[in-house]
C-alpha cells in the first residue's frame, strides 16, 4: 500500500509540472512581440519578411519561448545584445517553424565570441601517439547542452542568405540530430520514415563525396562529406538558403527534408522575388 501512495504521489507531482509548464509556456507564447525586437527580424533574417502572417507569429512565439529557456553568454570580452539574442534565435527557431513547441530540449546554452574561436582537440598521430592539436572553429554543438557561435560569422550568415552557408542552421541542425541520442545525421523521425531516409541520405552521402573526389561542381557544402552527422548539417543549409538549387540537383533528399521539417522554403523565395 506504501508503494502505491509513494507511487500516486510521484505520478500527481508529474503531472502537475508538466500542467504548470504547459500553462507557463501558453503564458509565455502569448507575450506581446516587443515592436525593438521585430525590428531586427525584419533586418536580420531577410527571409522574415517574405514568411506567411501566421508563420511570422508562430516564429515570433517560438523565439519568445527559446529566449525565456534560454542562456545567453558572451565570451573573450562581447557583450551580448538584443541584436545578438534575436539574431541567433531567430535562425533557430526556423527549424522548428512547423516542428512544435519544444525549442532544443537538450539545449541550455548559447556561448557567442567575437570572432572564430581556437578549441584544442586530442588528435591520434602516426606513430600511434596523441597530441592536441588547435583549430580555429566557427561554431560547435555540444551534446552537454551548449552551442557556441562566432558572432561575425552569425552576421555573415545572414548577410548573404542564399549562399548556402549559414552557422546558426548548421548548429542548430546537430542539435536536432542529438536529440536521437547521437549525432548521426538521423534526427528523431516518424517510425515508417527511417527506412527511407537511410537509403536518401546514404545514396547523396556517397554521391557527394564521389563529386567532391572529382572535383565536380556541387550544390551542397564538401564539408558535408566529413560524416553523416555533417551531411545532414550542410543538407540543412541548403534546404533553408538554396532550395531551389536542392531540389533541382537532390529531389529525393530535398523531399525527406521537407517532410522532416514539414516546410517549403520554396516559397519564401518565390514572394521575395514577386515583391
Amino acid at each position: 500500500m506504501a508503494v502505491t501512495i509513494f507511487l500516486l504521489i510521484v505520478a500527481a507531482g508529474a503531472i502537475l509540472f508538466i500542467y504548470q509548464t504547459f500553462l507557463r509556456d501558453k503564458w509565455i507564447r502569448q507575450k506581446p512581440f516587443p515592436a525593438q525586437h521585430e525590428a531586427i527580424l525584419s533586418c536580420n533574417l531577410p527571409i522574415y519578411p517574405a514568411l506567411g502572417e501566421d508563420q511570422q507569429h508562430r516564429l515570433k512565439q517560438l523565439i519568445l519561448l527559446f529566449l525565456t529557456r534560454k542562456q545567453f553568454y558572451g565570451c573573450a570580452g562581447l557583450e551580448i545584445t538584443d541584436e545578438i539574442r534575436i539574431t541567433i534565435a531567430g535562425q533557430a527557431c526556423l527549424l522548428l517553424l512547423n516542428k512544435g513547441w519544444q525549442t532544443y530540449p537538450k539545449l541550455l546554452s548559447v556561448l557567442v565570441y567575437p570572432s572564430a574561436f581556437r578549441a584544442e582537440r586530442d588528435q591520434m598521430q602516426d606513430n600511434g601517439t596523441v597530441a592536441i592539436a588547435r583549430h580555429d572553429l566557427l561554431g560547435e554543438s555540444w551534446s552537454n547542452g551548449k552551442v557556441i557561435l562566432s558572432w561575425d560569422d552569425v552576421e555573415k550568415g545572414v548577410s548573404d542568405f542564399g549562399d548556402g552557408h549559414n552557422v546558426v542552421l548548421h548548429e542548430f541542425a546537430h542539435q536536432l540530430d542529438g536529440l536521437s541520442g547521437s549525432t548521426n545525421g538521423a534526427p528523431p523521425l516518424r517510425s515508417n520514415s527511417y527506412q527511407s531516409w537511410a537509403r536518401v541520405f546514404t545514396e547523396n552521402f556517397e554521391d557527394l563525396r564521389h563529386r567532391s573526389q572529382r572535383g565536380l561542381a556541387t550544390v551542397m557544402d564538401q564539408y558535408g562529406t566529413t560524416n553523416p552527422a555533417e551531411f545532414f548539417a550542410v543538407a540543412t543549409e541548403a534546404f533553408f538558403e538554396q532550395p531551389w538549387q536542392l531540389q533541382k540537383a537532390r529531389p529525393e533528399l530535398f523531399a525527406e527534408l521537407q517532410a522532416y521539417y514539414r516546410l517549403d522554403p520554396r516559397e519564401w523565395q518565390r514572394s521575395t522575388e514577386n515583391d
